[in-house]
């Protein structure tokens, strides 16, 4: 063989492992987002404050950093049986009214799939985890490494929830639940 034949070939091999490479290197990365890097529960927190502005909400509402090594309040504050797929997570809920509502942040560790947390929490969530009243409207979506799931009625949850997206930029699957009401027996009317 001659010389610039041998040369030829390693050249297209070459070029064939680094396209090889590429592809999958895309195909494993996460969606991109134009959220600030999450580095710690108060960069969640700074987050939190940017998707309230603008919005009208309730006057006390208080975010607070989730332990994620309590299960029962990470079950409580998220639908997650436990904070192990979990880096950070907070909750933002009114100090004290009589309205549904929770907005929960966080940032999952690498190598978890954002989007199934997402998915896990909006089904497992307890829209009626007040007790006296219920969320008739779930949000939940990612950004990257970031999950949000909010829900109120429908007029508080979809103003967030697309501020959200509004400073993400991208998105991954979308998930979505609408409260059906709760049917009393007739001696109760």
């Amino acid at each position: 063989m001659k010389k610039s034949t041998i040369i030829a070939i390693i050249a297209v091999v070459a070029v064939i492992i680094i396209g090889a490479i590429i592809a999958v290197s895309t195909m494993n990365a996460k969606p991109t987002s134009n959220l600030t890097p999450v580095n710690s529960a108060e960069d969640l927190s700074a987050l939190v404050d940017k998707l309230y502005e603008g919005q009208e909400l309730f006057s006390s509402v208080a975010t607070q950093p989730i332990d994620l090594t309590d299960a029962d309040q990470v079950k409580f504050a998220t639908g997650l049986d436990n904070g192990d797929n979990l880096q950070y997570a907070v909750v933002s809920e009114p100090m004290i009214t009589s309205q549904a509502y929770s907005l929960v942040l966080a940032k999952v560790k690498d190598g978890v799939n954002a989007s199934e947390v997402a998915k896990t929490m909006s089904e497992n969530i307890d829209t009626r985890k007040w007790i006296c009243v219920s969320a008739e409207k779930l949000y939940a979506t990612n950004s990257g490494d970031i999950v949000c799931l909010v829900m109120s009625n429908e007029q508080m949850a979809k103003p967030v929830y697309e501020k959200f997206k509004q400073l993400a930029g991208s998105v991954g699957q979308e998930y979505q639940k609408t409260e059906q009401p709760v049917e009393l027996p007739e001696d109760m009317y």
